[in-house]
């Protein structure tokens, strides 16, 4: 994945939970489905489907007739844990990896607790939402997602 990628990686997990949680619960959706809603890349989606999968946030089922499904209601989605488990690196400065840290002044250095304090109270922010809460505007976002009408 690019880093370009990789940075919408939980911009494109968010979504596909959104969508899904639109759904009803016994529907399933394919990858297909969402990336034509998004205009998102299937290959790329598989790998945010797999990971969602991984996690327990989705349920997948193969076959012809497959597809994939919340594994549990949006009341009980957590935005922040969605975002701790799709970000790869949550490290906003080099110091922040004792094994790769070169910075010179890291010993003295006084921005990373800063940084952690405030990375601390941004997931806290995300910990107090869920999916449900994304969901809100029910009906406008059913809008957006419907499936352009077949003449």
């Amino acid at each position: 994945m690019t880093e370009d990628q990789n940075a919408r990686y939980t911009d494109y997990a968010l979504r596909v939970l959104m969508y899904l949680g639109l759904r009803p619960e016994s529907e399933l959706s394919t990858i297909k489905d969402i990336a034509t809603r998004f205009g998102i890349s299937e290959n790329h989606l598989m790998k945010v489907v797999h990971r969602l999968g991984r996690e327990g946030f989705i349920l997948t089922v193969r076959g012809r007739q497959g597809g994939m499904r919340l594994a549990r209601s949006p009341a009980e989605i957590k935005i922040g844990d969605v975002v701790r488990r799709c970000e790869d690196d949550m490290r906003m400065v080099e110091c922040f990896d004792e094994a790769t840290n070169t910075c010179p002044i890291a010993a003295a250095c006084a921005l990373p607790p800063i940084l952690d304090t405030a990375l601390a109270a941004f997931l806290a922010v995300l910990d107090g939402h869920t999916l449900a809460d994304l969901l809100a505007p029910r009906r406008e976002l059913a809008r957006i997602l419907q499936p352009p009408e077949v003449a």
